[in-house]
C-alpha cells in the first residue's frame, strides 16, 4: 500500500507540474526585493541553501527530482533559499509558449519552499538568444527580459542579519548570437555605488551563476569557465570584507580560499547530467551554508534524487 501511495504521488507531481506550466504566475517569494539592513548581534547565527542549476523542464521526471529538493529544504528550514541559475532548460532557443511554460512551472514548483528565494540567471535562462530562435532581439522578453519579467531584476542585494548578499548578472550576449561570460558596465557601475555604501568591516556573500573563480580548466582544460571580468568585480571589493563566492554553471562542486581574503565554493546541481545522472561525478544536491558571527560553515546536501531515479526507471 505505501509503495502504491508513493508511487501515485509521483504521478501526482509529474501531471501538476505539466499543468503549472500554463498557470499564469503570481508574485510570491520568488520576486527579489531589496531587504532593509537588520541590527544584529554579531554573534548571532543563521543557514540558508544555494541549490544551483536546476534545469526544470516537463520531462525526464524533473518536477520530482526538483520537488524532492523543495521537501529536504523546508525539512532543513534555513532563512532562506538563493539559486545559482539555469532554473529552467532552456530558453536560449526561444519558442515564446514553450520558454514561458518553462518559467511557470519554475515559478510555482518553487511557491513550495517555506522560506524567501533569491534567484539568479543562468545562460540557459536567456530568451531566444540563438540563431535559431524564432523570436529576434525586437522581442519585449528577448534576453534578460523573461527572466526579469517573472523574478525582478538580474541584479540586486540584501541584507540579512548583518551579513550583506549580492547577486550578479554574468552573461552578455555575442554579435553573433552566443552566450558569453561577462558583468556589463551598467552592472558594473551599480556594483561600484553598492560597495561604497558599505561598511568595510560588513562581510558579503557574492552569488554568480558563471564562476568567477575555477579549477576546472586545470583539471581538464579546455575553455577558462569563468567571467571574462571577473578582476573587476575583484579589485571593487579588495578593501572589503568579501567572505564567499556562490558559483553554478559547471555542475560540479569544488570549495577554495584565495590568499587567506575569500572563500570560493560552485555548488553542484540539483539536474546533473541532464537529470540522467551524475555530471562530472558529482552527485545531486545543494549546498547548506551556516553563519555564525564573521564566519561559515558548509556541507553538501544529497537530497536523495540518484536512488529515486532509478527507481523510477525500474518502474517504467
Amino acid at each position: 500500500m505505501a509503495e502504491n501511495k508513493n508511487l501515485s504521488r509521483r504521478k501526482f507531481l509529474i501531471n501538476s507540474s505539466l499543468a503549472a506550466a500554463t498557470v499564469p504566475f503570481l508574485q510570491s517569494s520568488c520576486k527579489q526585493n531589496v531587504a532593509a539592513t537588520e541590527e544584529t548581534n554579531s554573534e548571532e547565527s543563521f543557514e540558508f541553501a544555494f541549490l544551483t542549476d536546476i534545469h526544470i523542464k516537463p520531462e525526464m521526471n524533473a518536477p520530482i527530482g526538483f520537488q524532492m529538493a523543495i521537501d529536504k529544504v523546508n525539512e532543513l528550514n534555513p532563512d532562506f533559499v538563493i539559486t545559482g541559475g539555469d532554473l529552467v532548460y532552456d530558453a536560449m532557443r526561444g519558442n515564446y509558449e514553450k520558454s514561458e511554460s518553462l518559467f511557470n512551472l519554475y515559478a510555482t514548483m518553487a511557491k513550495g519552499f517555506k522560506m524567501p528565494v533569491y534567484n539568479c540567471l543562468g545562460n540557459h535562462d536567456l530568451f531566444a538568444i540563438y540563431e535559431e530562435s524564432p523570436e529576434n532581439e525586437d522581442h519585449p522578453d528577448y534576453k534578460y527580459g523573461m527572466w526579469e519579467r517573472h523574478f525582478g531584476k538580474s541584479y540586486y542585494s540584501f541584507t540579512h542579519k548583518g551579513w550583506h548578499f549580492i547577486t550578479l548578472n554574468s552573461l552578455d550576449v555575442t554579435p553573433n548570437k552566443r552566450y558569453k561570460s561577462s558583468f556589463h558596465q551598467e552592472q558594473l557601475q551599480w556594483l561600484k555605488n553598492e560597495i561604497e555604501q558599505i561598511d568595510k568591516a560588513t562581510p558579503i556573500v557574492i552569488t554568480t551563476h558563471i564562476p568567477m573563480i575555477c579549477t576546472y580548466t586545470q583539471l581538464n582544460g579546455g575553455n577558462s569557465r569563468v567571467v571574462d571580468n571577473a578582476p573587476e568585480v575583484f579589485k571593487l571589493l579588495e578593501n572589503h570584507n568579501l567572505k564567499l563566492v556562490l558559483q553554478g554553471h559547471i555542475h560540479w562542486k569544488e570549495f577554495g580560499m584565495v590568499n587567506d581574503r575569500f572563500h570560493f565554493l560552485t555548488g553542484g546541481s540539483i539536474a546533473g547530467n541532464g537529470w540522467k545522472g551524475r555530471r562530472h561525478n558529482t552527485r545531486e544536491g545543494f549546498v547548506k551554508v551556516k553563519i555564525t558571527g564573521n564566519d561559515f560553515t558548509w556541507e553538501y546536501v544529497d537530497h536523495g534524487w540518484e536512488t529515486e531515479r532509478l527507481k523510477l526507471a525500474t518502474e517504467s
